[in-house]
């Protein structure tokens, strides 16, 4: 199993949300490097739930993959604001998939607090200039981001 981290805007998709819903498609990503480690994710890895874009940023729970990577929807749909006109049925470069809620933590675990950990350092997520939507996580930083909350 691979750890990942997973960005979104509370207004579009919170932890909370998630959790009413149980289950949802992760779309939107418009980013190749975000897409090749959404590609790369399996069915059973976890990811940290990150809220961003938002009063408190931060790590807000975890998820679940629970369906592989397949081509986005909504790049292909006019409405959608993920739309891409380049974007074909045949020819589709974004992916989406389905996540499950596993946990919404007690609190969110703010991108101050994380900076402040000596074991995140290397993280990629309080690194300057690392603005990814779609991140790996190591076994040793998700346990210590599990060791915070």
């Amino acid at each position: 199993m691979a750890y990942w981290l997973m960005k979104s805007e509370p207004d579009e998709l919170s932890i909370e949300g998630l959790a009413k819903l149980g289950e949802t498609r992760w779309d939107g990503v418009r980013n190749y490097q975000a897409r090749n480690f959404l590609r790369a994710m399996a069915v059973g890895d976890e990811f940290f739930f990150y809220h961003s874009s938002c009063p408190e940023p931060g790590i807000a729970g975890i998820g679940r993959i629970v369906a592989a990577a397949y081509p986005d929807p909504t790049a292909l749909d006019p409405e959608s604001p993920y739309h891409d006109p380049k974007a074909s049925a045949e020819k589709n470069p974004w992916s989406a998939l389905q996540v499950a809620h596993v946990e919404t933590f007690g609190k969110v675990l703010g991108l101050g607090y994380l900076k402040q950990q000596a074991e995140l350092a290397e993280m990629p997520l309080v690194q300057k200039g690392s603005r990814l939507s779609v991140m790996p996580v190591t076994a040793e930083q998700w346990a210590a981001v599990l060791a915070l909350r």
